[in-house]
């Protein structure tokens, strides 16, 4: 390689690698990128366009949280930018959130320049593709200059292509100048269709069976499907269930049918679809577990099907029978081989009675009152993992493109997610619900809200610890763990120095005022509430 290579120039028929990309961006409809800048993307960055969007995040990890809310908003790829080595590893637990998530984003990562790799220079990017791996769906570093447009070109397919995921592209520094042949896009088909036979027998399944129940997934709501979805269970008169840790809602939580949501622990998961002799899992893995235990559903007694748009997932359920197809096409097919039934369409849950206040706030009142004071179109992205029991009985969720959360369940992921999902839809209120511990990875995160006044309202339940921690403590009966308090934290000045209007509650009687004032404010607000540190358990101590 000689340390003199210079630039081709671009011809009539050619243009530059950057031209040639930003050409791609806007004929995949792409309006914003989303970067932290390094030295070695400054060719790519000059002269920026007018037509598309910088969003500029004060750090990586927030960058593509940025981006994943906003894929998950518009159901398009978003693209990031970020700088070599170091600012991909600051990025690597939302990259990981990104992939479990299956949201597509590709990554344009920089990187030195080619004639002095061989030396290992100064910010340089050692097996750069490889970096992210496993947790990309395709990484490169081409080859050749000329090959970066159509490797972006084919990232951008990959990820968009079920199931989805993020894809990563390392570009040296003087790559960008160089000439190349514009790359065309192309249009790429997304749906797949299931088998038909096994549609059928799973149709046949339902009709013989007694007491079938849906176990509904994330995958649901991604697709645009739950309307479907919710057309298959009335027909079906099934039970509808929650998938654990399902990070969308897939079906409306206070529809008739609607059962509530299974546990992550195999025993617990167990018990809940003991009474079912059918199990139709739906945009879901079979299933997700976080804690060990005996799972008896798998004993041979109910008979499991699973409609996924994800081989691997299919690929390691224990048992049953999976159908690999994207959601529209399988469940309209098996909407159309569904019979008329004459069972009793089943019961579902009943939720319980507005709570009550008190001091210290209980959290399930300041649950109770959120949902109440929310607009009907806003958009919740959560991340208070220790109040999910509580939100999931005092914040039912109305469905299709309602509410979002990390699937993985690394911390630092919703509160950019919730700026990228206020810019993707800057016409509905977005709110965060989050947690002190979970705020404080991302909290820098408020600043790019608050420059863009954003209608985001973030709302920080305080209760001064790792409630999760507190509550695994009390299963796993454990004592004087360190590092699980968090005293002296105070969200409304942080959210201030971001320039955010903000506010502290730490009375029942302040919270509605501080709600309303909230929800309504023209930008980006913070409410921190001060609430009980009491935390449920999550799980069981038999598991």
């Amino acid at each position: 390689m000689s340390s003199s290579r210079k630039p081709a120039k671009a011809t009539a028929k050619s243009v530059t690698v950057k031209d040639a990309t930003f050409g791609l961006l806007r004929a995949f409809g792409v309006k914003k990128v989303f970067g932290n800048p390094g030295s070695t993307e400054l060719p790519f960055l000059s002269d920026w366009p007018d037509d598309i969007d910088y969003v500029l995040g004060l750090q990586e990890s927030s960058v593509v949280g940025m981006a994943d809310g906003y894929a998950q908003a518009t159901r398009n790829a978003a693209f990031v930018n970020l700088h070599s080595a170091a600012g991909v590893g600051h990025a690597m637990g939302n990259i990981f959130n990104a992939y479990r998530n299956q949201t597509p984003v590709v990554i344009i990562a920089g990187q030195q320049s080619r004639s002095i790799m061989p030396l290992q220079p100064f910010l340089f990017s050692e097996r750069a593709a490889e970096f992210p791996q496993p947790y990309v769906k395709y990484g490169i570093e081409p080859a050749r200059a000329e090959d970066v447009p159509a490797a972006i070109a084919r990232a951008y397919y990959v990820a968009m292509q079920p199931p989805c995921g993020p894809t990563f592209v390392s570009v040296p520094i003087d790559d960008w100048t160089h000439a190349t042949a514009p790359v065309e896009a192309r249009s790429v088909s997304r749906e797949l269709g299931p088998e038909p036979g096994a549609i059928k027998a799973l149709a046949a399944a339902l009709a013989d069976s007694k007491r079938p129940a849906f176990v509904v997934g994330p995958g649901v709501d991604r697709a645009e499907a739950v309307d479907l979805m919710v057309d298959v269970a009335e027909k079906a008169k099934a039970a509808v269930w929650a998938s654990p840790f399902s990070a969308r809602c897939s079906f409306p939580e206070r529809h008739p049918q609607f059962a509530g949501f299974l546990h992550a622990s195999p025993g617990q998961l167990s018990d809940a679809l003991r009474d079912h002799d059918l199990v139709v899992v739906v945009g879901a893995p079979v299933f997700t577990f976080h804690v060990e235990g005996h799972a008896s559903i798998f004993d041979g007694a109910t008979t499991i099907f699973q409609i996924t748009d994800d081989p691997t997932a299919a690929a390691i359920t224990p048992t049953g029978t999976s159908i690999i197809g994207t959601m529209k096409p399988a469940l309209s097919a098996l909407l159309g081989q569904l019979a008329e039934t004459r069972r009793a369409t089943p019961a579902g849950r009943v939720l319980p009675s507005a709570p009550s206040a008190g001091d210290p706030i209980p959290v399930e009142f300041l649950l109770h009152k959120l949902a109440a004071a929310m607009p009907d179109n806003a958009v919740l992205v959560e991340e208070a993992p220790s109040h999910r029991p509580l939100m999931q009985k005092f914040m039912p969720m109305r469905g299709q493109d309602s509410f979002y959360t990390m699937a993985s369940g690394g911390l630092g992921y919703s509160l950019p997610a919730s700026v990228g999902m206020a810019l993707g839809r800057p016409g509905a209120r977005t709110v965060c619900l989050i947690g002190d511990g979970s705020a404080m990875y991302s909290i820098q995160a408020l600043w790019t809200a608050a420059q863009r006044k954003l209608p985001l309202t973030v709302v920080v339940i305080n209760n001064q610890g790792y409630g999760a921690m507190r509550s695994f403590s009390q299963v796993m009966q454990v004592r004087n763990v360190p590092g699980i308090e968090l005293p002296g934290l105070d969200f409304a000045k942080l959210a201030q120095g971001h320039g955010c209007d903000a506010v502290r509650v730490t009375k029942s009687s302040e919270l509605a005022a501080a709600l309303k004032r909230g929800l309504a404010h023209d930008g980006t607000s913070l409410i921190e509430v001060i609430v009980d540190s009491a935390v449920p358990l999550l799980y069981t101590k038999k598991d």
